[in-house]
Formats: C-alpha cells, structure tokens, sequence
C-alpha cells in the first residue's frame, strides 16, 4: 500500500508539473498508470500527443480540438434532402442522396462491430453519462446512426400459400440483432453508439482508409478510459478527446490495415515477420516448435500486432501506456511485448 501511495505520489508531481518532462512520464508508466486522479487518462493523452507538454497550453488545445469534433459531427453525419432539387433517385454525384446510400453500406459494418464490442464488458451497452444532445433528443429533426442503420436495413417476410390458394406473408422468426441489448428512453445513448460516431467521422475523414474491422478494438479502451474518468469535466468531453487520440494512433498504425501493404516492410506482413525474426533470436527452440508444427504468425501474431493486444488484455486492465512508454514509436516496444 505504502508502495502505491508512491507511486500516486509520482505522478501527482509529474503531471501537476507547469511542463511535462516526457522523460519521466515514460519511465513512471512503464509500471502502470493508476486510475485514481485522471492519472492514466491525463498520461495517455500526453503519451499519444494530443496534449502539449506546457500545462498552460492544454485549456486553449482543448476548446480547439473540442470546437473542431462538435464540426466534424455538423459536417459529416448528413441528412439528405436539405439541398434544393436534390432527391434519392437523383444521378448526380454531388447529390447528398449518393453520399448518403454510399455511407450506408460502411455504417452497416461498424454498427454490427460496435454492438458487439468488448460483450463480457457491459460498460458499452450502458446508456452514456453525456450523450449528443442535439442528436438524440426527439425534436432534433435529425436521425441517430442507430435508427439510420434500422431503417436501412430490409425487413424481409416469407410468402406462403395455404390450402385455400390465399397466400400469407410470415416474418422469419430468428431474434433481430437490433433487439440485442437494453433499450434507451429518448435523449439517451449508448456508449456503443458514441464509439460507432467516432469511428462513422473517422472514416468520412480519411477515406484513402475508411474503417475496417478490429478499429473498434483500438478506439473502444480509449473511449472507455476517457469516460470513466474521475474527474467530471474530463468525462464530459471523453468522445472528443478520444476521437483525437484515436486519430493520432491510427496515423502511426494505420499501414496495419492497408490491404494493399499487407506484404510489405511496412505493412503487417513485415511486422510478423519481424516478429518471427525475434522471436528465432531471443527463443530458437520455440521458433523451432512453431515451425515443426506448421503455426505460422498468421494464426496468433495478425490479431496480436493489429489489435494491440486489446483482445489479450480484457478491460479495464489494458494498458496501451506500457506500448507507448518504451519510445517515442509504437512498433519496436509492441514486438517487444509479444515475445515477453
């Protein structure tokens, strides 16, 4: 006990100090980051460099950033119909329609991958502290992710014929997945529903990219972190200040989920294959174990490296903080942990 009051102690002094000495913060996270304070919270912002080193910079950094997400939102998730002459059936490709049904089949995919994130971890199921508001109320005139994925997708019925020649139109009797989890009152939401926004902006930001699945492992910790925060005016931005964090993670492993990279140095291929490497170097007799058996890297490796270990490390104990304290860049350390 007397060791983790230490410990506290450290970290109250390093980040309470007027500039962060990075050095220093690295060092102590390589432990652990506590809980207690914002401290892990506070630590992974600075250690995925959305907050400035100088104390006296993060008010201004914060209001940027956070003004810039509440746009992203007012830019990004679109309803259709607002321009004039514009309609569904409209051939034009500046038309919000085509936008609109071209986003569908993406947000189709992010939705089931939400819904489903960390399910032994009820926290994403549960309706969120600070919800969007001019999203979720009734009177906003504008349709959530949740009922636009709803109303997209095609409610299918069997046609049947009965002795007397009439036929009869039955639902298939197989539970809908959108009944899966509790449902909400009005001007609520889900955590799942706040992670899915932020990945739905994501990838209308960076289409060269888009979304692809296991992004919602990456992000899912961060949100969780942010909103679970002591500190209540932490928690009330935790969306938007993962979003940005998520952002500047994706930027250094974002090669990972490019498929056409995929046999490259610098894609995941690369990485396994470094890992291998390694792996020969530090443990011949394993490499040599792996290789008799056939077990390539492929079938443990790929979701070890993609994923950062999220699904290895159930929450809340994951710790992307001990990848980042090693250096400055991710992947060295993260090969590092995977051969410990």
């Amino acid at each position: 006990m007397a060791a983790y009051r230490e410990k506290l102690k450290s970290f109250g002094n390093v980040l309470n100090s007027d500039r962060i000495h990075m050095k220093q913060l690295r060092n102590i996270c390589m432990h652990g980051c506590p809980h207690e304070s914002g401290y892990r919270a506070i630590s992974w912002k600075l250690l995925l460099q959305y907050l400035p080193l100088d104390r006296s910079e993060w008010e201004e950094q914060l209001t940027k950033q956070r003004k810039t997400y509440t746009n992203f939102i007012d830019e990004t998730i679109v309803q259709p119909g607002t321009k004039k002459n514009d309609h569904p059936l409209s051939l034009n490709p500046e038309s919000e329609w085509t936008t609109f049904f071209k986003d569908n089949e993406m947000l189709l995919q992010i939705d089931k991958d939400c819904r489903r994130l960390c399910p032994d971890f009820n926290f994403f199921q549960q309706a969120a502290e600070f919800p969007c508001q001019y999203l979720v109320m009734p009177d906003s005139g504008i349709e959530t992710l949740r009922k636009r994925v709803e109303n997209t997708a095609l409610k299918s019925e069997t046609v049947s014929k009965n002795w007397t020649g009439a036929f009869n139109m039955q639902k298939p009797k197989r539970k809908s997945s959108f009944n899966e989890y509790m449902n909400l009152s009005d001007g609520q939401e889900a955590h799942w529903e706040v992670v899915e926004r932020m990945l739905f902006i994501y990838a209308k930001l960076n289409p060269g990219l888009a979304y692809v699945q296991g992004m919602n492992e990456i992000i899912g910790p961060l949100y969780y972190t942010f909103a679970s925060n002591p500190n209540k005016n932490w928690r009330e931005h935790a969306e938007a200040d993962a979003f940005f964090c998520f952002t500047n993670l994706m930027a250094e492993i974002r090669d990972n989920f490019i498929k056409t990279l995929d046999d490259s140095d610098c894609g995941i291929g690369g990485m396994m294959n470094s890992l291998m490497a390694m792996i020969k170097t530090k443990d011949p007799h394993l490499s040599a174990h792996l290789t008799d058996n056939g077990m390539k890297p492929q079938f443990f490796a790929f979701r070890w490296l993609t994923l950062l270990l999220s699904q290895e490390l159930p929450l809340p104990d994951l710790r992307i903080h001990r990848l980042h304290s090693y250096k400055e860049k991710l992947h060295p350390p993260l090969l590092t942990v995977c051969i410990m």
